[in-house]
């Protein structure tokens, strides 16, 4: 199973896979549920600006799973083996037994 770092490189790697997705990550303050909003017809992700960085790297990652309409053919191949290294690691862990 992957493991991630969290930290402001994640982060960064994160708002780029999203970018080249078509989607646009803005940071905002808000009461959003879950500390995120997506506007999918104008695809724009925002997140709280007051969260800590892993706070953020969790809001996209889940946002990641909950997508479907990312452009994947025009992610490099940096941010598609990132997006499927968070894809199979999100979907392992709500297949695992306790």
């Amino acid at each position: 199973m992957a493991t991630f770092k969290y930290n402001a490189a994640l982060l960064k790697k994160l708002e780029e896979l999203f970018k080249e997705g078509g989607y646009t990550v803005r940071y905002e303050k808000g009461n959003f549920h879950n500390g995120y909003c997506v506007l999918e017809k104008r695809k724009v992700v925002v997140i709280n600006k007051f969260h800590e960085v892993d706070a953020k790297i969790n809001s996209m990652m889940e946002i990641l799973m909950n997508i479907e309409d990312l452009e994947l053919e025009n992610l490099s191949g940096e941010s598609l083996e990132l997006y499927q290294k968070i894809r199979t690691e999100k979907i392992d862990t709500l297949f695992e037994k306790e």
